[in-house]
């Protein structure tokens, strides 16, 4: 695989991106393409490892070797062929997703690993420009129908493998457009909705049918999904994370996704930044380290805060890999997002008390105190307050980024489904519900987690979905009667 010796001669490349100062008067995307020339190099660094761990780091199992070695040989039509293989939407992942394949990477012992994620992407942007990406309709239908419910990357994923299978599918969507968190969580300058949209068309063309607008079990009677055959629950873990602290209700204490999805809205045309949603001229603080805090300091910069600031409880991480943290596991190390680069003060081991609010009930700061973290053999870490380092912060916008506790009760109590201890809907290892006919996938039955195992997720279902719909299931078939009355 790859270059004899190319790991030794080429060093590891990235994309280059814009200068900060350009970057953030908009929200475009503002990476640049590498040279064809530079790509066939960095697939030539693929190092016939004997062993792909990067197959083990990838929940989809992407046929990573095969595909780099096929853009080191310049054979990008092969590469596209490997890579749509195991991923329906590799344009997606080779943008949003942390790349647990690279830090698997056998050269990431020694070197760094090989720019896997960047290949993907423009492998598959290569495949758009030069029109190889087509549909691909069924040739026969099963005369089976099958109702999606949600339309993020594992309602999408599920989709379209089960439209290949021959059976007719429908995929609700809530919203005004689809795409679930792809289009309103994912700020446009991570990904452009244009993105989504290509894709869409051809799946549109292969003959899935997209109901927009539509909340089952809300402005849609769940009752109506026992004409479908089987129904497939893709709508995510949207049940966000509250921090009950005096003052929580202060008006400028706001959810990061109600945030985000205001703004990607805008950024759509369809309304104007509310003040309230609005970081302009405004102290920002957000609370939670993880990649949607990221998007909110990007978001915030953009709007043109006074100032960004970033809270996390837990600890700075190392730069490098610790003995308790070896390779090939994920890499619990510094990272530094691009949102990051362009400005923000970060914090850690920091824990907010209170909310401090003016006469009006407006945020106008923020008390916050130092702790430090206790870990004992066979017991969960406690958290220690240090005393003394008690601070108060001026801050007019709070954005709480504090994760998700499940999915929405609204179909597990409508359709009699059960949970789990986590409160996600049960699914088995054939993603299969206690209601015959129904299945789950994604964030609601796995909970909040990566882009890739959502796809990865959708896929598996839409396999078990096919299996019980044409009667190889080892589980009974008695179709959508199975589904009970609302």
């Amino acid at each position: 695989m790859g270059q004899l010796r190319g790991f030794l001669e080429y060093d590891r490349a990235e994309e280059d991106k814009e200068k900060v100062e350009d970057r953030v008067k908009n929200y475009q995307e503002f990476t640049k393409s590498p040279s064809t020339e530079e790509l066939n190099k960095q697939g030539g660094r693929c190092m016939d490892c004997g062993i792909p761990f990067c197959h083990s780091g990838c929940p989809l199992g992407n046929l990573i070797p095969d595909f780099n070695h096929a853009v080191y040989r310049n054979e990008w039509q092969k590469a596209l062929k490997i890579l749509h293989a195991t991923n329906n939407f590799p344009e997606f992942t080779g943008r949003l997703c942390p790349a647990p394949c690279e830090s698997a990477c056998v050269l990431g012992i020694i070197e760094p690993p090989v720019s896997i994620e960047m290949i993907e992407k423009y492998i598959v942007e290569r495949g758009f420009q030069e029109g190889w990406i087509q549909p691909e309709p069924p040739k026969h239908r099963t005369g089976k129908t099958v109702a999606v419910i949600g339309s993020g990357p594992a309602g999408l994923a599920a989709a379209q493998q089960l439209n290949r299978a021959g059976h007719q599918v429908t995929v609700f969507e809530r919203d005004a457009k689809v795409g679930g968190l792809l289009r309103y969580g994912i700020p446009d300058f991570k990904m452009e909705k244009h993105v989504i949209d290509r894709r869409l068309h051809i799946m549109e063309e292969e003959g899935i049918t997209f109901q927009t607008n539509t909340e089952v079990g809300k402005n849609y009677e769940s009752e109506k999904l026992k004409k479908f055959d089987a129904i497939v629950l893709c709508g995510g873990a949207t049940q966000r994370r509250n921090l009950p602290i005096p003052g929580s209700d202060s008006e400028g204490v706001i959810q990061a996704m109600e945030f985000l999805k205001h703004n990607n809205e805008a950024v759509d045309g369809l309304h104007e930044v509310a003040d309230r949603l609005s970081a302009k001229g405004k102290n920002v603080i957000v609370i939670g380290g993880g990649d949607t805090g990221s998007d909110c300091v990007g978001t915030s910069n953009r709007h043109g805060a006074k100032s960004v600031t970033n809270f996390e409880i837990l600890p700075m991480p190392s730069e490098a890999r610790t003995n308790e943290n070896p390779w090939p596991y994920w890499p619990f190390t510094l990272k530094t997002s691009s949102s990051h680069e362009e400005g923000v003060e970060r914090n850690w081991s920091i824990q907010t008390k209170e909310f401090v609010k003016d006469e009006e009930g407006k945020l106008k700061g923020l008390k916050t105190v130092q702790v430090e973290w206790e870990r004992r053999p066979g017991q969960r870490p406690e958290i220690k307050e240090i005393e003394g380092s008690e601070k108060e912060w001026p801050c007019e916008m709070a954005l709480l980024s504090l994760g998700f506790t499940g999915p929405e009760k609204t179909l597990s109590e409508q359709l009699g489904l059960e949970l789990d201890p986590r409160t996600n809907i049960k699914g088995g290892k054939n993603y299969q519900t206690n209601v015959r006919n129904v299945f789950v996938a994604g964030d609601m039955r796995r909970g909040q987690s990566l882009i890739v195992w959502a796809i990865s997720e959708g896929r598996e279902a839409a396999h078990h979905v096919d299996k019980f719909l044409m009667g190889s299931s080892k589980l009974p078939i008695k179709g959508p009667g199975d589904l009970p009355t609302a």
